[in-house]
């Protein structure tokens, strides 16, 4: 966990796939640090009111999870984003459990950017969430 990988460890293909329950902690701690308090996400009588019937996850909680699977479990500590491109594609429930799969599905070791994609599905196998971003690398410190 929290590996410091470098770029030429990592090679397209690599794939990691975990599983998180969203929680009602999970998301009171995220709007209490980011000041997201929409409706949808804390009020359970005006979320009832909306297409989705109930208190929705909120979608960035979820993309930035997907952020840290990725750097916890495949790439490790040392690339930086600097392309993030998210697609909320279904609801997050809380309580909902939702499986990350995140890969790698390009290198560029010259410029040193790693290209990744992801798909999060709910319980049900519902699509909620896709990404493809990059990752820069440092350049490796030359010793003499």
């Amino acid at each position: 966990m929290y590996d410091i990988r470098q770029i030429d460890a990592l090679k397209v293909g690599d794939r990691v796939s975990v599983s998180k329950t969203i929680t009602e902690a999970d998301c009171a701690m995220y709007i209490a640090a980011t000041g997201d308090f929409g409706p949808v996400h804390v009020d359970a009588h005006y979320a009832a009111d909306t297409r989705f019937g109930e208190r929705l996850a909120p979608g960035i909680l979820v993309a930035g999870i997907c952020t840290s699977v990725l750097t916890a479990e495949l790439v490790g500590t040392l690339g930086v984003s600097i392309r993030d491109c998210f697609w909320f594609t279904g609801a997050v429930r809380y309580g909902d459990t939702i499986t990350f799969e995140i890969w790698i599905s390009s290198k560029d070791e010259a410029n040193r950017t790693v290209d990744w994609q992801a798909s999060a599905r709910n319980e049900t196998g519902t699509e909620v969430l896709k990404a493809d971003a990059t990752l820069k690398f440092p350049r490796k410190k030359v010793t003499t």
